[in-house]
């Protein structure tokens, strides 16, 4: 599974949450600034090329539905961050946030000046 650009993954969020729809319907939803929508037509016709959605044609326009779940993607992303990041351990990623949660609570608390 390719991953997804910041402009596809936000498109995506919008098809998962309608369970489909049209371009003009997905730039509603987008928050601002909102691409044009020829720029938005354009990223949705990057997510059919890359499997993640499929069109159906209804008069002159198109309504693009989801291929991929929302748990699938988030599942291999998440994946791929863990492997990318800390070495495929998910023991390091727990490490790393505890480790920044105390940091930064004893910036609160004065304990500790800087990260």
């Amino acid at each position: 599974m390719e991953r997804l650009t910041q402009p596809e993954e936000e498109a995506m969020q919008v098809l998962w949450q309608l369970d489909g729809g049209f371009v003009k319907e997905v730039l509603e939803r987008l928050p601002e600034p909102q691409p044009p929508y020829t720029t938005l037509a354009s990223t949705i016709r990057n997510l059919e090329r890359k499997g993640y959605v499929r069109a159906e044609k209804l008069g002159n326009s198109y309504r693009y539905a989801p291929l991929v779940r929302n748990e699938e993607y988030r599942r291999r992303f998440m994946s791929n961050f863990v492997s990318d990041y800390f070495r495929n351990s998910y023991k390091e990623v727990v490490s790393f946030f505890c480790e920044r949660a105390e940091n930064q609570r004893r910036r609160v608390a004065g304990d500790y000046p800087h990260d």
